[in-house]
Formats: C-alpha cells, structure tokens, sequence
C-alpha cells in the first residue's frame, strides 16, 4: 500500500459488537494553497511580531495564560494544568448510535472530510461489510469521536472506491439561527412566470456533478507570478477595466436575454456543454 501521508486518529469503528480497527486520514489537499509573510520591504526580512500588554510592554511567553471574557475588560484566567484536567481522555471508538438519509442533514453542519481507511486485512472485511450495508441501506452512520482533546459529531457515509468518508460536522448551537437573515423576504412579491424562465434557464445548464471542470484560476495565475517574479522577469501589471453598465432594464429582459443566448448556441455544443456539466 503506498504511503498514506499522516494519521489524524487512530481506533475502531463500532456498530453494535462489530468493531473494525480503523485510521483516519485528512481528505483534502491544503498544500496547494499560497501563503504569504508579511516582509518589511526596505531589508526584505519577515515582520515578526512582539507578545505586548497595553500600558506594560513587551512580556514573556511564559507569563501568559488562557482567559475567557465575562465582562468589558473581565477576564477568567485558567491555568493550563486546569485547562488539561477537563481535556476529555483519548476516547479510541466512533460507535455509529444512529443512521439517517444522507439528504436530511443540512449542508451547513458539514466542515471537513476525511477518508476511514481499514488497519489491516483482519479489518478490511468487516469494513466492508458495514461499507455496502450503508450504501444498501441508502443511510449514513451518526457517532462522535475525540480529536484533540475535543468531542466531535462525525457522519460516516460510503464513498468511491469501495471506502468510507467522515465528515466532522458542526454540532446544533454552532450554528446560526436563519431567521434574522432572511426575515423581511417574506413580504417580497415575485411573478411566477420569471421562475419559469429562470427554472428553464436552469434546466438548460444542468448536468451531473463533474469537479474537474472547475479550477481555482486566481490561485493558479498567482503560483506564475511568484514563479516569474522568483526568475526575475518583470510583471506586467494591466490596467483593470471597470465594469459597463448592464444594457437590460429589468428581470424579465435579462432572462429572456438569457435564454436567447442559449438558443443561439449550435445543438451540439450544447450537447457537449451538457457532458461536460
């Protein structure tokens, strides 16, 4: 097998008896992103930055500790022998206590995935086993797990290639509540014959679920621009054009504008736009 890289947490998973010996490995690709330091131009040195107390100074690491705000300026300090006493232990078992359709859970809980990955062949068939009674089942697998010293909510659902996926997902009040957000659309009126264009316009460009077709363009033309500022070369900076005013006049014109242009395009290029969906 080849190297799997790093081991988030290591354990069992648990569904009634059956326990599987498991690792967990992060599901997404963090080295792909570009990360700047901030550099003090005139040396080209990194800016670092001092620990300081308003009216004392610069301090000492060691003279530092938590504190949680209960008031304007009112601080609970813990100490960090405190702050380890009510660490929850290690606990080594997601046991899977309840299951629902993947559908009901809000895509809001969601916050990051990662790949269950069987131990060892000892492990692999009762993984797979409780892997196709999932994807039977059309369910996934709600249990919670302790990373960290911290008790997560995790979502085990059948993935690609015959594996598993948790999802760590947010608990109930981590969340916020929608109804300041969207209180006053309530009273806003709408013509139901611009939802036919829109739904129209929408049905036009629908495809399956392809992630290849997008791509992060602005991180992919920075990584050449450092790499050509690295070399030496000079950077060309354009100028922006600022954006023209639209020429429609109102919703229904720009869907209907919308959807001409659609028409326009030769069946087989929509055809192959579709596929490519």
């Amino acid at each position: 097998m080849p190297a799997l890289g790093h081991v988030y947490w290591r354990g069992f998973l648990r569904l009634q008896l059956v326990s599987i010996n498991v690792d967990i490995y992060g599901a997404t690709e963090t080295g792909a992103e570009i990360h700047f330091n901030q550099i003090h131009k005139p040396s080209g040195k990194r800016v670092k930055y001092e620990k300081v107390v308003p009216g004392i100074g610069p301090i000492e690491s060691s003279d530092i500790v938590k504190g949680y705000q209960v008031e304007p300026d009112v601080y609970v300090t813990m100490e960090p022998e405190e702050i380890e006493a009510i660490k929850l232990e290690s606990k080594k078992t997601i046991d899977m206590v309840q299951f629902v359709d993947a559908g009901q859970i809000d895509a809001r809980y969601y916050e990051r995935p990662y790949y269950v990955v069987p131990k060892d062949e000892v492990a692999a068939e009762g993984y797979l086993v409780i892997r196709e009674a999932l994807e039977k089942a059309g369910k996934v697998g709600l249990g919670q797990l302790t990373m960290q010293g911290r008790e997560h909510l995790g979502v085990i659902a059948p993935t690609e290639k015959k594996g598993l996926l948790l999802n760590i997902i947010r608990y109930e009040d981590e969340l916020r509540k929608a109804d300041k957000y969207f209180a006053d659309l309530e009273a806003v009126k709408f013509d139901p014959e611009l939802v036919n264009l829109a739904s129209e316009l929408i049905e036009r460009n629908s495809g399956p679920f392809n992630p290849k077709r997008f791509k992060d363009t602005y991180a992919e033309e920075l990584r050449k621009l450092v790499e050509k500022k690295a070399k030496g070369q000079k950077i060309e900076i354009s100028k922006s054009e600022k954006p023209q005013p639209s020429n429609v006049v109102n919703l229904m014109d720009a869907l209907k504008k919308s959807l001409k242009g659609e028409e326009k395009q030769p069946k087989t290029a929509r055809k192959r736009k579709s596929a490519r969906s």
